[in-house]
């Protein structure tokens, strides 16, 4: 009986072993993945879909919907380099925006970034540049510049203890098009993969001398839909600069990123 205890108690043992270090290997699973998606130039395949709605915009009180389609496709050009590319293309929903009653949806115009970067981060430093293209996809003459543009875009962040920031810059000429796009931003990843972040998005319209400021906070998470690793994370938006037209009262973004690691 004192045998038939023993081994009970050592397959206990073993067993929680293997359970607690499955768990772990499953939260460096998850810290890692969140760790790459805080870097816009990780070496890491996603597709993330942003939806953004906006409410109280501009004298009518109106609202939009937006979601952006983000894939990401990193590509191994030499053993210390990588090209990283990015594309943001806008699906859009809006009432009341451009005067009482009307209302536009289709496609907005796409952003396509491609970052030359290092393979490796030193001393937890990352950077990549590159050209970023303006592609005239929109199909509603109020979502639309009708305009291709092109100009440069760099990205600079810097990681250590689950902490993440840095700020990515853009900016894009075409004859009528002067747009320069800012975004410094803050993120804390637990091992859980559960995280907390920031970030500024500040656009400035040359051409119209007017300034756009949004700052969303939010929440997210690592795990996984069967097989699939995502990532969500939600928060409020809050439109803090915009002309009288556009400006909102308040937003709130969510977002899955759907995750191919290697």
């Amino acid at each position: 009986m004192k045998n038939l205890l023993l081994k009970l108690l050592v397959c206990g043992l073993i067993c929680c072993s293997q359970f607690v270090m499955a768990q772990e290997d499953t939260q460096e699973s998850a810290a890692e993945l969140a760790k790459k998606l805080a870097n816009p130039i990780a070496s890491l395949i996603s597709v993330p879909l942003q939806n953004n709605n906006d409410f109280g915009i501009g004298p009518n009180n109106g609202s939009k919907y937006t979601l952006n389609i983000q894939p990401v496709l990193p590509i191994k050009v030499s053993d210390k380099l990588g090209l990283i590319t990015r594309l943001v293309l806008p699906v859009i929903s809006q009432y009341n925006v451009t005067g009482i009653g009307n209302s536009e949806f289709g496609l907005g115009d796409a952003s396509l970034s491609a970052f030359l970067s290092p393979s490796e981060a030193k001393g937890g430093f990352s950077w990549g540049a590159g050209p970023v293209f303006l592609i005239p996809t929109g199909t509603d003459d109020f979502l639309t510049s009708k305009k291709f543009g092109i100009g440069p875009t760099a990205v600079a962040l810097y990681q250590t203890n689950g902490m993440t920031m840095g700020a990515l810059v853009n900016q894009v000429w075409s004859d009528t098009v002067s747009s320069l796009f800012f975004q410094p931003f803050f993120v804390y990843n637990w091992k859980s993969g559960a995280g907390i972040g920031t970030n500024f998005e500040i656009t400035q319209n040359w051409k119209g001398d007017t300034t756009t400021v949004w700052f969303n906070p939010n929440i997210s998470a690592v795990t996984s839909l069967g097989k699939q690793k995502t990532q969500f994370s939600i928060g409020p938006r809050f439109n803090l600069a915009a002309p009288d037209a556009t400006k909102a009262d308040l937003g709130i973004r969510a977002q899955i990123s759907f995750l191919f690691p290697n």
